[in-house]
């Protein structure tokens, strides 16, 4: 039996990165995914850890539902906790038998991770520009936000307008061949929500991404029924209740599950599972370092309703702290065969990258309230 020694996280610029030390010297890395609140989960992964210390390595079913249901709380801090470390396990599982996770899991059901890039850009000439930057440089997909710096401040048929314009001009510069997705993070209301998606209908929309705040499944369920629109959603939730009701509710073509966030590689493979049964997509949720896209790619080569996630570029700068990043070729991320999740974390290059703690600003409309 390989018993947990140790288990210390990292708070590493934007990041939060959890190693798991055995009484054998295999490692496991994992990452947390609650991007905004890293010192909270930090906490409670040193919390966790009172459980895990001297337990088999290997049991990695047995210790998430110990440790998720032995005092019933929920919640997003204890998943994101929860679900760095189960990455760990399942990396010490792949080192151990000396194979890629992906052939713990069933086996790799595709060669290649494809991915978006995103859009970006302050006038409709800069993002018609970005866009064809990133089909020059292979991307098949692309995704963008409709809005310009400002919307919030804007009536809504104005920020309406400026939306389908943003859309139509980046159209006009990639044609209709290049997928093309929106994320509307969460900025309307549901009247808002249906009428924009209704003057969209024309620019062949692959899929319309978090319209509402996901906390009331109510409303996506309304303008779900008024949207024609694939919708998407899905990458604050934070276990697996949560996906089963969306799917259940058939708001959603595809799901945004975070590995990082959602239960780690023993949950979220779970979830794609129950929207496997129901034709859903799994569009995963990905921020964070290297180490995240690592395992992030582990699953998704091994779940056959995977779709698309973020090729997340702005990773590539911390690329220095690990030994094996993962490569990219075009448009798509390509999948280790190394053990584990194919890297191993450099603890010596992560002082130099100190913590930045995200900032509460705020948004607000044009008479001072709470804009998001």
């Amino acid at each position: 039996m390989m018993k947990i020694e140790k288990i210390t996280p990292f708070l590493v610029d934007k990041f939060l990165l959890v190693r798991v030390y055995t009484d054998q010297g295999v490692i496991g890395n994992g990452e947390a995914g609650l991007w905004a609140h890293h010192r909270m989960v930090h906490r409670a992964i040193l919390d966790l850890s009172d459980y895990y210390i001297g337990k088999d390595a290997s049991r990695i079913e047995h210790h998430f539902q110990t440790v998720s249901r032995d005092a019933h709380f929920m919640g997003a801090a204890l998943s994101a906790a929860l679900s760095a470390i189960d990455i760990a396990l399942w990396d010490i599982a792949g080192k151990s038998a000396g194979q890629p996770l992906h052939r713990l899991l069933g086996g790799k059901v595709r060669d290649k991770i494809k991915v978006f890039a995103n859009v970006n850009g302050a006038t409709l000439e800069e993002r018609a520009a970005s866009a064809q930057e990133q089909v020059a440089a292979g991307y098949l997909s692309l995704r963008m936000a409709p809005f310009l710096p400002g919307f919030e401040r804007k009536t809504p048929s104005q920020m309406i307008g400026e939306a389908v314009a943003t859309v139509a001009a980046v159209r006009d510069a990639i044609g209709y061949e290049i997928d093309l997705g929106l994320e509307i993070h969460r900025n309307l209301r549901p009247e808002e929500a249906i009428l924009l998606a209704h003057e969209l209908l024309p620019f062949r929309i692959l899929y319309y991404e978090d319209p509402l705040a996901p906390e009331s499944l109510e409303a996506m369920e309304y303008i779900a029924k008024s949207v024609p629109l694939p919708m998407a959603t899905g990458e604050r939730f934070y276990n697996i209740f949560q996906f089963k009701d969306l799917i259940d509710r058939k708001i959603v073509s595809l799901i945004r599950p975070d590995v990082s966030l959602a239960g780690g590689i023993t949950q979220v493979r779970k979830i794609a599972a129950i929207a496997e049964a129901a034709f859903v997509g799994v569009f995963p949720h990905l921020m964070g370092s290297p180490v995240n896209i690592a395992a992030f790619c582990q699953l998704d080569a091994s779940i056959p309703n995977y779709v698309l996630m973020e090729s997340h570029t702005g990773a590539d700068a911390y690329n220095d702290i690990v030994d094996c990043p993962v490569a990219r070729q075009g448009g798509y991320l390509l999948v280790s065969d190394r053990p584990g999740i194919g890297l191993e974390i450099d603890e010596s290059k992560l002082g130099s990258y100190p913590y930045q703690p995200k900032k509460i600003v705020g948004a607000f409309h044009a008479d001072g309230s709470v804009a998001h």
